[in-house]
């Protein structure tokens, strides 16, 4: 299950974005910084949760940088990282057993939504918004892990 979580955390996901990324020259995007997972304000169904978690995205060359690191329930590193944009594409994902690419699309402003596969083969979906006074990220996904468990996490982050 905490591989789930990651494929929530990442895919959105890693994923799933915010802001306003590049709608017009000089926009920027409302999820680039670094967040870290408020576990009092995230629900994890089925769970269970992870002991910690930091998103940190960083605009690049190549588009937007995502890096997940923290710790799962069982104890273990999670570290997760892909680079993509906001254009319908699969980009590779690391470091999720569950999914091994995201495809990330502006809703608008302060939402973006992903699909993460594995293999080509959908595996669920994550809606990334931030609070109109950018200091919240909410994650939600909804899906079928590797394994075949349904999970729907809602994990809530606040910017540092």
């Amino acid at each position: 299950m905490n591989k789930v979580f990651q494929m929530m955390v990442v895919g959105t996901l890693l994923a799933v974005g915010s802001g306003s990324v590049a709608f017009a020259a000089g926009a920027t995007d409302a999820a680039i910084g670094t967040w870290t997972l408020n576990l009092d304000k995230s629900k994890f169904t089925p769970g269970p949760a992870p002991k910690s978690q930091t998103r940190t995205y960083a605009q690049s060359p190549d588009g937007v940088t995502l890096t997940v690191t923290g710790v799962a329930a069982d104890g273990s590193a999670i570290s997760q990282q892909s680079t993509f944009k906001y254009d319908g594409q699969d980009y590779p994902i690391t470091g999720s057993a569950d999914y091994d690419t995201l495809s990330l699309k502006r809703v608008n402003g302060s939402t973006v939504k992903s699909v993460q596969k594995k293999g080509g083969k959908f595996i669920g979906t994550t809606v990334r918004t931030v609070s109109g006074h950018g200091k919240v990220l909410t994650l939600t996904s909804k899906g079928k892990n590797a394994a075949g468990t349904r999970f729907n996490y809602v994990a809530v982050y606040d910017k540092q």
